[in-house]
């Protein structure tokens, strides 16, 4: 019997970075339900300085990755997806020996100026040799592979919990051998771009002015997306109002557990549909899905209804990741795909530094426990699935 052909978009490179993706992800999400909880009752942060430590972080993702176009001008793409995953296991280590919260900023910002090395450039290869047709299908299958390894990390920290009576410190340490995994497993990533610093002076230069000179349509889009990300709060916060409203350290990382095998089931759907319907048709659903589960979250007392939310909230984070990143990727030339995620990513990347910082600074405001920021990004989010209904593609 003939071996079964696989899809001409099922490349290569798109099976060596979902697996170190997937390492990573599974290191990341071991520490990432019980970060807030870590911080607020171990080293004793409170919910500002929570929200600080994860806005600075993202701002510092945010910074590298606006500036990962310029940096590829020195540093071949493949070197900065390298030189990022392991700045995220070198963060994660300062993150197990942290004994004051600055510490634990300063592992996260080492692991997300990583992520912000790595992801556009990562992101770029990803889509190298595919057609724009196929591409919300190739970033939806890494996301899956990718958030896959966000359902693998809560339920070896649920393991963990189990078997180490709830030591949060030794979690801590465990994550730091699939970090490790992942960064060796690069090696299996190939860039058959060739770097441009081998060039002439003159196609540089002329190289860079055409992936700066992006069109209208693709500045007006990633700017839409930008002002919608000021009101999406990173997912440490969500955790600490969980936390805060009565659900224990193993129903947290269940909830997250919950939140990523959705994002990890609905990932490829999103792409696909990205695909074959208008985008942002596909991405003003994501919207609704936000909507429904902050403000929901923000009104609701009950335990079952909070675990519903948390699964809609999936949604939306499948098509915010996958569609909005296809979605840029279509509308740009093949050696613009850099200098677009660089962009995309980077200016999203600084909303939710802002986030952060203004959901921190009134989260104990009205009712407490978050209640208040939650429902000023739902209402945020209804407005933005009304622009994004109407956005020219």
């Amino acid at each position: 019997m003939a071996r079964r052909k696989r899809p001409i978009w099922l490349t290569k490179n798109l099976v060596a970075i979902s697996w170190v993706s997937l390492l990573q992800d599974a290191a990341s999400e071991m520490l990432y339900p019980i970060m807030p909880i870590f911080l607020n009752t171990v080293l004793g942060a409170p919910a500002a300085i929570i929200g600080a430590i994860e806005g600075a972080a993202e701002g510092a993702a945010a910074l590298t990755k606006l500036g990962s176009n310029w940096l590829n001008r020195y540093v071949p793409r493949k070197t900065m997806v390298v030189l990022g995953y392991a700045a995220a296991a070198v963060g994660k280590f300062f993150i197990a020996i942290a004994a004051t919260w600055p510490v634990v900023m300063f592992g996260r910002l080492i692991d997300r100026l990583g992520k912000g090395t790595r992801s556009a450039a990562r992101d770029s290869i990803l889509v190298q040799g595919v057609a724009p047709e196929d591409r919300g299908k190739v970033i939806g299958f890494h996301r899956t592979s990718d958030t896959t390894g966000a359902v693998v990390g809560p339920i070896l920290a649920l393991i963990l919990l189990s078997l180490l009576d709830g030591d949060i410190r030794s979690i801590l340490w465990f994550a730091l051998i699939p970090a490790v995994l992942s960064t060796i497993a690069t090696i299996f990533i190939r860039d058959t771009e060739p770097h441009t610093r081998k060039a002439p002076a003159k196609l540089i230069a002329k190289a860079n002015e055409s992936a700066i000179q992006l069109s209208p349509r693709i500045k007006s889009l990633i700017w839409v997306l930008a002002i919608f990300s000021l009101a999406n709060f990173p997912d440490a916060l969500v955790l600490l109002h969980l936390s805060q409203d009565g659900f224990g350290v193993t129903e947290v990382v269940g909830l997250y557990l919950l939140f990523n095998i959705a994002y990890a089931s609905l990932s490829f759907p999103a792409g696909l549909l990205a695909d074959r319907m208008k985008p942002q048709h596909v991405y003003a659903l994501g919207l609704i899905c936000f909507s429904i589960a902050y403000g929901g979250l923000a009104l609701t007392s009950s335990k079952l209804i909070a675990y519903a939310l948390v699964i809609i909230y999936g949604g939306f984070a499948a098509a915010n990741d996958v569609v909005g990143k296809s979605w840029v990727s279509k509308l740009a030339q093949s050696h613009q795909q850099l200098a677009v995620q660089a962009r995309l990513q980077g200016l999203t990347g600084f909303g939710l530094l802002f986030a952060g910082i203004w959901a921190g600074l009134i989260w104990n405001m009205g009712a407490g426990l978050g209640s208040l920021p939650l429902l000023i990004s739902a209402a945020f989010g209804l407005i933005a699935v009304v622009v994004i209904a109407r956005h020219r593609d």
